[in-house]
């Protein structure tokens, strides 16, 4: 199982870090993908990682999910006009696709989340064109996974792990680090 998940400046770094080091305990490889030219992206808090890849250097077809974590950085990736045509892609051939906080917003403007339960961080849902808002810390709806915010990280990347690889494994990785899921 590959992910990828993408880095803009002003990243929501507890959505992004947690959900990288999660996946990586439950053996997902998960590559973060930085949109700004530059490995190096620096998160709202001032936290400053290198991403693996630049999106330009992307295998396109490359993973089993997309992944995007919110924070100011939502903004970029609502620019990025080669990420949303790859999110539109993914959801056409009904690949899975995970958003967190305000990342809800970019397939909600998408038209993705239309007829969908979804939740986002509290003040966005406006965004969330078509959606069945849900008040929840994760809601999947079909190939779709959206979250509220930083808090609800935890319970993000474990649904991410159940749908990709199960159960068993939740409960395998959510004991190892003493987190009841």
């Amino acid at each position: 199982m590959n992910a990828y998940l993408f880095l803009a400046e002003g990243f929501e770094e507890i959505e992004a870090l947690a959900t990288v080091d999660i996946l990586r305990r439950a053996e997902i490889s998960v590559f973060t993908v930085s949109i700004i030219n530059d490995l190096k992206v620096k998160g709202k808090n001032g936290v400053e990682v290198k991403a693996d890849i630049l999106f330009e250097n992307l295998d396109l077809q490359g993973a089993d999910m997309l992944i995007l974590p919110g924070g100011p950085g939502v903004s970029l990736l609502h620019k990025h006009e080669e990420l949303k045509n790859l999110i539109k892609e993914y959801n056409n051939a009904g690949k899975w696709i995970a958003a967190i906080c305000a990342a809800p917003t970019v397939l909600g403007k998408l038209g993705i989340l239309e007829g969908k339960k979804a939740t986002c961080y509290p003040g966005c849902e406006a965004d969330l064109k078509g959606a069945l808002l849900q008040n929840e810390e994760v809601v999947l709806d079909g190939n779709i996974i959206t979250s509220k915010g930083p808090g609800t990280t935890f319970s993000f990347a474990f649904k991410i792990i159940e749908v990709l690889k199960g159960k068993e494994k939740v409960k395998e990785i959510s004991n190892g680090m003493c987190y009841k899921y």
